[in-house]
């Protein structure tokens, strides 16, 4: 294919910039920087899928996703790996897009492309969906928090005001139970970008839901928070004393958040705000926490390994007792 039908391709297959905009969406506007915080995070995630659609194959789009900015990289390879998704799902295609992704630079960014992997689900039919089957067992629930916030995101009035959830979700039937769960941490982080970071509006958000899904709510809340940033310490403040009960949830989004950009090299100066604040901790002693409680194969019992891993971090923030 030449490079003008590949961007012809690309015009084609990728969503429109306006679908960024808060006005469009109908999101908080809380003040002209949080405006334009967001809508660059959205623009960055559509800049990764478009660099992808176009390039001739994942390793030839990396040089273009390194170029982006590093606090908003991230949100590129999450795009990238939905268009990777997206294109592997096309007849033809060899299915090696995804694959390519995530063996060469995306391997730094895994957290987030697991999450763009979700978007590609929320938009493909069923039977094109991908399989997750080669994937990071304990990692892959990322998938349904990007779905989660997919449908949060696109489908506001039913996901958050009218708090919908799915009877029968694109998961195995014997994972039923925990992938609602699942969902709602993505719905969570959507709530920061429904809200506007506006603090005291996302918590009116979380609070409208039901009591049992307010905890994986809050830890949305917490990761979007700290990874794509918007909230000076003082918001911060007044979220994690907001929260109540749920603050180890929070807390251990947050942690969460730090985990996957200090993986990445992306930390930036947003993220030692948001954990100092919410965890006590700077990024890299949060980022810490996860890779410590992180549960090795012998420990997957009773529950799904994601989370045993999501209550021990949250647990051991709260006895470090500086939150």
């Amino acid at each position: 294919m030449t490079a003008g039908l590949r961007a012809l391709r690309r015009r084609i297959l990728t969503p429109a910039l306006s679908s960024t905009s808060l006005e469009v969406r109908g999101f908080r506007k809380k003040n002209p920087t949080a405006q334009e915080l967001l809508e660059t995070v959205g623009r960055s995630f559509l800049e990764g899928y478009g660099r992808i659609v176009e390039a001739p194959d994942s390793q030839a789009a990396e040089p273009r996703l390194e170029a982006i900015p590093r606090e908003f990289r991230g949100f590129a390879y999450e795009g990238a790996a939905m268009a990777c998704s997206i294109m592997d799902a096309l007849p033809g295609s060899g299915g090696r897009r995804l694959s390519g992704l995530l063996a060469g630079r995306g391997g730094a960014h895994t957290y987030m492309a697991y999450v763009g992997i979700g978007w590609a689900m929320a938009r493909l039919p069923r039977m094109l969906h991908p399989d997750t089957e080669d994937t990071d067992p304990l990692l892959r629930w990322l998938i349904l928090d990007g779905y989660g916030f997919h449908q949060a995101y696109f489908h506001t009035d039913r996901y958050v005001r009218g708090q919908h959830r799915e009877r029968k979700l694109p998961w195995p039937e014997d994972q039923a139970s925990y992938a609602h769960r699942a969902v709602d941490q993505g719905i969570g982080r959507a709530l920061w970008f429904v809200g506007g970071t506006d603090v005291d509006a996302v918590l009116a958000l979380v609070d409208a839901f039901p009591p049992a899904r307010r905890g994986d709510l809050f830890s949305g809340v917490g990761l979007a928070a700290t990874y794509a940033g918007g909230a000076g310490a003082d918001e911060l403040l007044r979220l994690r004393e907001g929260v109540g009960a749920y603050r180890p949830q929070l807390l251990q989004g947050s942690a969460f958040a730090a985990e996957a950009r200090e993986h990445a090299g992306l930390t930036v100066p947003h993220t030692h705000v948001a954990t100092e604040v919410l965890c006590g901790m700077k990024p890299h002693e949060a980022a810490g926490v996860c890779r410590e409680q992180r549960p090795g194969a012998s420990d997957r019992v009773d529950m799904p390994a994601y989370e045993t891993w999501r209550q021990g971090i949250a647990g051991a923030l709260v006895s470090e007792g500086r939150s």
